[in-house]
């Protein structure tokens, strides 16, 4: 407890290097200036009335996996308000976007005790459900102070981070976990991790990446780039990161040589990054068409460069390979394969797939997606994938099998947070109507 007691301590005290920070992320594009406040603990919103359940995810991926529940909760339980909170301005947009009717969106306040508690006195949730692995401490602490039950959802333990906490906070982990009345994992390696740090109860009902939807589109703007392309072979370099878009460049000189007409599409994972990337892809000699000045693509573009936000379902339905980001350079770790696999693409990706291994692991044994080595190999299988449409559908739709096939994870999700969401708002009955149309059984029940 010594660590907590000194991480506490020294944010207490931190307060002009926070505004310091805060200040030069937003001259980066990283906050949101008409809503730095909120990072302070400063409400932008009114507090609904009523039960209100909190949910947290630290960016996009996270978030992404939480609208399926929070759509689930506010439809099935009236009267219940959701609070979602992130830490990106991707997310925040993200969320602006998606979340239904009675769920607002805050940023979530720096860790340091007076913002919490500013947040909390003015939110008052009578739930919490934080996903992954966003352990901050005063945050924890200060909603466990209040009695706020604590759950962790989609819970996650990296490789290195396991061996990380092990060593150098085996203890005040052990205290945060032990604030959480119920630890829910994403995998049975997960679980036996979050075991070994301090939680319990842990239990494994399945991974809520599964449960997200298919990636919206705008139908309108899907058929008017399909159209511009003209039937042009193209893939998709998604959620790219630092250094991955010049490969992207090199792989398409390769991979034209074998495809004539060749598009590649590039998406990097932040889109303010844009201007860079193109100088990046530029710098490798290849002609780049921008979206974010409303560039389109023409005969002499070597590479249509996405950097918008929020079209992911747009340009994985105009590729029909994508490769996967952060995982064949750099740190890794991967994105989410799910995400293209859901709409039948060919889905590719590299050996660094750590924060997805097991889901990668069970796809390429499914034969659900490939792992390439390095560009050269990544060059090969995306040319032999356009040049092969029947091995390039039956992979597409393997992988759309798999993305299916645990759509029930969020009920098992559900069932397990009813001791908590109950009290707060019951489940709305079933309407008569619709048990007539299950087949004239009598009797209600409760239940979606």
């Amino acid at each position: 407890m010594l660590l907590l007691t000194l991480y506490r301590g020294l944010t207490d005290l931190s307060a002009p290097v926070v505004r310091l920070l805060l200040l030069h992320r937003r001259a980066r594009g990283k906050e949101d200036p008409a809503r730095l406040g909120e990072r302070l603990g400063h409400a932008g919103r009114p507090r609904p009335d009523g039960p209100l359940v909190w949910l947290h995810g630290a960016s996009v991926g996270e978030a992404l996996s939480l609208l399926p529940l929070i759509d689930r909760m506010t439809a099935e339980r009236p009267g219940l308000s959701v609070l979602c909170t992130t830490g990106t301005v991707t997310s925040a947009a993200l969320m602006a976007e998606r979340l239904p009717p009675g769920a607002v969106h805050q940023f979530v306040p720096v860790d340091r005790v007076s913002g919490v508690r500013r947040f909390l006195d003015h939110w008052r949730p009578d739930l919490l459900l934080l996903a992954e692995s966003e352990f901050w401490p005063n945050l924890l602490v200060e909603t466990a102070r209040r009695g706020v039950p604590m759950v962790l959802l989609n819970g996650r333990v990296s490789d290195g981070s396991f061996t990380a906490w092990r060593r150098h906070a085996a203890a005040p982990l052990r205290h945060l976990l032990g604030l959480f009345r119920l630890s829910l994992a994403q995998s049975e390696t997960d679980a036996a991790r979050l075991a070994a740090l301090g939680a319990a109860p842990v239990r494994c009902v399945g991974n809520l990446k599964f449960a997200a939807p298919p990636a919206p589109a705008d139908a309108d703007e899907l058929a008017r780039l399909r159209a511009v392309l003209a039937g042009r072979p193209c893939w998709l370099a998604l959620s790219t990161h630092p250094g991955e878009e010049a490969l992207a460049a090199r792989v398409h000189r390769a991979v034209a040589e074998r495809v004539p007409g060749l598009l590649t599409l590039v998406m990097p994972r932040h889109a303010p990054r844009g201007d860079a990337v193109r100088a990046a892809l530029e710098a490798e000699g290849v002609t780049v068409a921008q979206r974010s000045a409303g560039v389109l693509p023409g005969p002499g573009t070597d590479v249509y460069l996405a950097d918008t936000m929020g079209e992911v379902g747009l340009f994985a339905r105009l590729a029909p390979v994508v490769v996967m980001g952060k995982s064949l350079l750099g740190e890794g770790g991967g994105q989410n394969p799910l995400e293209p696999a859901r709409l039948g693409a060919a889905v590719l990706f590299g050996p660094r797939m750590e924060n997805f291994r097991e889901i990668a692991a069970r796809m390429i044994g499914a034969d659900a997606a490939r792992c390439v080595s390095d560009a050269a190999a990544l060059a090969d299988a995306v040319a032999d994938l356009l040049l092969d449409a029947a091995d390039r559908s039956a992979l597409g739709a393997r992988g759309a099998a798999f993305a299916a096939g645990e759509a029930d994870v969020l009920t098992r999700v559900l069932e397990a947070l009813a001791p908590w969401l109950d009290p707060l708002a019951p489940v709305r009955a079933t309407p008569p109507e619709a048990l007539s149309h299950a087949g004239g059984q009598a009797g209600g029940h409760a239940g979606p």
